[in-house]
């Protein structure tokens, strides 16, 4: 959950008040991926499908690693054309793997 709180907190201060555009996030996990706050939600909810130890918990924490997985990659892409100067190190979601 601090994974969530922490890269929402990076994204919601991206722009002083007034401010329009859009910037490249930094610091935290998103020096390592593009959509650290997907990354938290998916840890969460693989934390709680082994907490459950149940076929209900292992496939929701799978539908949200699916469909965050998804926007994830829209996202990173965005990023890639919108900033010449984006970091081409970033992952998508995992940091290290995709």
């Amino acid at each position: 959950m601090l994974i969530n709180i922490h890269s929402d907190h990076i994204l919601r201060n991206l722009r002083q008040p007034g401010e329009t555009g859009y910037k490249i996030p930094r610091g935290g996990l998103f020096e390592y991926v593009s959509a650290a706050n997907y990354f938290g939600e998916v840890v969460e909810w693989c934390g709680y499908g082994l907490a459950t130890w149940s076929v209900q918990g292992g496939a929701f924490a799978l539908f949200t690693f699916c469909v965050l997985f998804t926007r994830a990659q829209q996202h990173h892409q965005w990023y890639l054309e919108k900033f010449e100067d984006y970091p081409k190190s970033r992952k998508t979601l995992i940091p290290f793997l995709i």
